[in-house]
């Protein structure tokens, strides 16, 4: 039997961050386009049931026609169980009108308490965690030994340091519990461990990132369950990947060389990606980057690209000393200054600009 394990699609993302309004538009329709690309995929390659681990949906509001997307993706492929178990940003209105009657390859969980459906040769068991339960949960969860057991829950490990906020999953409390697959959701890289002798937990990742924090591949994880053994891998399938490339500058370089620097690290780049630059290290006083330049040759290679100057100056005080003008008057000024000196490189930059009437970026 082959199940899949996915999270944190977060369709109807507005996508707005960082797109113009024309690729925000298609972003998000691509949101949608992979999650019928995903059923496609079960379909091709005998998957009988799909367990999305939260975040299927991101914000509140929702268009109809998203909902309603999903809902006949799911009511058209009946030859697949959807195991639903709702994540921190499920707040919309998904379910609110619609008769789950007519949905009987739907498969939902609660707060309440612990869900468990017995599927093929497997136990699917999942709870939504909240900040009634959090504390309690996983004492209340009872899995019989003899089965296989799979359980779903959507939050964040107890070591994990993120910038959302959800519920802590507390992995020592579900040790010796006789899980052998832990699903789990909102943490939006691919990570596996082991969780005991037993078995192992199991963040998915997002299906596909939606900005410069969520760089590299994406996909869904495909179990394979033979004679109770469950064998899990990860399968890349994102549309678009998000790359970050880091550009080191040294003080000899001049935009032909860094312009060269750039082909090198992004001539691997598929086309359709989309590529942040980041220049970094530290240049002489009297080059400039040309951010514009830069943004000419590599916007049209790809499908979205930003380019962020980090560089700073590298200031050789010594050779301004005998320098009579106001740009050397201005430099010995500031090698007296009390200052950091990635402060003061800084700040040297921007006076050399204004002095020499050049625009600041």
């Amino acid at each position: 039997m082959r199940l899949i394990h996915v999270a944190d699609l977060h369709l109807d993302s507005t996508m707005e961050s960082n797109l113009t309004s024309d690729k925000a538009k298609q972003r998000r329709e691509e949101l949608l386009d992979c999650f019928s690309d995903l059923i496609d995929y079960a379909e091709e390659n005998q998957v009988e049931g799909i367990l999305i681990a939260g975040d299927l949906f991101d914000k509140t509001r929702v268009r109809k026609i998203a909902k309603n997307r999903v809902l006949d993706e799911i009511k058209e492929h009946k030859d697949i169980t959807f195991f639903y178990l709702q994540g921190n940003h499920d707040r919309c209105d998904f379910l609110q009108d619609i008769h789950l009657e007519e949905f009987p390859n739907l498969k939902l969980f609660e707060a309440a308490s612990w869900t468990s459906y017995e599927f093929k040769d497997v136990v699917i068991t999942g709870r939504e965690i909240n900040a009634d339960n959090v504390k309690t949960f996983s004492m209340n969860l009872v899995l019989d030994q003899a089965n296989t057991n799979i359980v779903m829950l959507h939050g964040q490990e107890s070591e994990y340091e993120g910038k959302d906020k959800a519920e802590i999953i507390p992995l020592g409390e579900l040790r010796g519990k006789y899980i052998d697959y832990l699903a789990l959701g909102h943490i939006h890289s691919y990570k596996k461990e082991r969780l005991d002798d037993r078995g192992e937990y199991c963040y998915s990742g997002c299906l596909e990132g939606r900005g410069f924090d969520e760089c590299g591949e994406k996909g869904f994880v495909l179990l394979d369950i033979t004679d109770g053994k469950i064998q899990s891998s990860f399968v890349p399938f994102a549309k678009r990947i998000f790359h970050s490339v880091e550009i080191q500058l040294c003080e000899d370089d001049d935009m032909s060389t860094v312009l060269q620097k750039l082909r090198d690290h992004v001539r691997t780049i598929p086309k359709d990606d989309l590529v942040k630059i980041v220049l970094t290290g530290k240049t002489s006083v009297d080059f400039d980057v040309d951010l514009g330049r830069i943004l000419r040759e590599f916007g049209n290679q790809f499908y979205f690209v930003k380019v962020y100057n980090k560089s700073t100056i590298q200031v050789h005080y010594e050779d301004f000393i005998n320098d009579k003008s106001l740009k050397g008057e201005f430099v010995r000024l500031m090698e007296k200054q009390d200052m950091d000196e990635t402060k003061k490189s800084l700040v040297v930059e921007i006076g050399m600009k204004a002095l020499m009437g050049e625009e600041l970026q």
